[in-house]
């Protein structure tokens, strides 16, 4: 058999839906109420983006728990297996408005490996209000799965990263001490962003993993691969532990996976809506719009004393900022410029070789932060 299905009365008692799936490979997807399939979530990655190539681990066996007739959750154990690694799952999925789906693990190396990939996601981006290719032909404003990663750090830092389709493949990394959740979220929910009838790209769920215990130092990686089109999954996020267990040595990596709609995954302060970039007024420079919305940003006048900390990296400098108080939305606008580094004809020919320039910036009043920090690469 390739997998199975779940079913359960999800959105309304005379009919169980289908709300979970364990299809290929490692993969499996679930959705909660009201929403559609979306991005995907795998047991393992082994050594993803690594030059000697992707090993797949795959689920041998699997073992289900029979439900009785009251039960709302259901208990699904799984035996891992790949050429480096083995382990054992025990999934207890809880449908609902957010479906849960507890996560246990035992793992075992059989031999080192480059890169462990804890809890990783897989989604789509084609394309969308920050990156659309010159020669797209299609009546759709965006297409995609999720538009952003969100990670909450140890320190309760919120960031947002928002997803692009590049024009080569992209890796960045997120260094951290511990994490305390992170995951691949959908937060354009209206319709005229999309305007599909078929693909419901508009209730594609977000998918929020919330570790239990401490998963101690590590990384989050994203890696972004470019895609002519929506048929491929394009996006991949997860957790690199800091120190690799050695073969033999069992080792234990638990979460809570949370199939839920953007407003359940939301940081507490104000969050980025929106990510534009465009040609800036100055020759060679590029300009950033971001729109903020939520938290206390809400409840400011336009002549509060709002500013911006913006930072960017190796590659480029900062020449001019702006924030203002966005009406149509009730939140809050920054927009700035970017002038890359480096304008000679060698820069121009070999353009695609040039690291990209990291920005990130939030709003805050006074000594008050306001927002999550909204993070983002782009390559002159």
């Amino acid at each position: 058999f390739a997998g199975f299905r779940v079913h359960f009365p999800l959105n309304r008692p005379d009919y169980k839906d289908e709300f979970l799936v364990f299809l290929g490979a490692s993969y499996l997807r679930a959705v909660p109420k009201n929403q559609y399939y979306g991005l995907s979530a795998r047991g393992l990655a082994v050594d993803t983006a690594s030059p000697r190539g992707e090993e797949f681990p795959w689920f041998r066996e699997f073992w289900i728990v029979k439900p009785t007739p009251q039960d709302t959750r259901l208990t699904i154990y799984a035996l891992l297996d790949s050429p480096s690694v083995t382990g054992a799952y025990c999934y207890v999925a809880k449908p609902g408005v957010s479906t849960e789906v507890e996560v246990k693990t035992v793992l075992f190396l059989r031999k080192q490996v480059e890169k462990l990939g804890i809890a990783p996601l897989t989604s789509m981006y084609f394309f969308g209000e920050n990156s659309r290719p010159d020669d797209l032909d299609d009546f759709r404003p965006e297409v995609h799965d999720s538009d952003g990663l969100q990670i909450r750090f140890s320190s309760d830092e919120w960031l947002f990263r928002p997803l692009k389709n590049p024009k080569n493949l992209s890796i960045s990394s997120f260094e951290a001490e511990s994490v305390r959740g992170f995951g691949l979220l959908q937060r354009d929910r209206d319709f005229g962003s999309f305007q599909d009838l078929e693909a419901h790209y508009h209730q594609r769920p977000d998918l929020w993993i919330e570790p239990s215990g401490d998963w101690g130092p590590g990384r989050l990686e994203l890696v972004e691969i470019p895609t002519p089109n929506e048929m491929h999954d394009n996006i991949v996020a997860y957790w690199c532990p800091a120190r690799m267990p050695k073969p033999g040595v069992p080792v234990s990596f638990d979460y809570v996976m949370r199939w839920r709609s953007d407003a359940e995954s939301r940081p507490p302060a104000g969050y980025a809506v929106s990510t534009r970039a465009g040609r800036g007024s100055r020759t060679g420079s590029r300009l950033f719009v971001v729109d903020f919305k939520g938290g206390a940003l809400e409840s400011l006048a336009a002549s509060d004393p709002v500013m911006a900390v913006i930072s960017v990296g190796e590659g480029g400098k900062l020449l001019e900022q702006q924030v203002m108080r966005n009406q149509a939305t009730g939140g809050w606008r920054l927009s700035f410029l970017v002038l890359p580094d480096g304008s000679s004809a060698l820069d121009k020919m070999l353009a695609e070789r040039r690291s990209p320039v990291e920005l990130r910036a939030f709003l805050q009043k006074g000594s008050d932060v306001l927002t999550e920090t909204w993070s983002y690469s782009f390559r002159p």
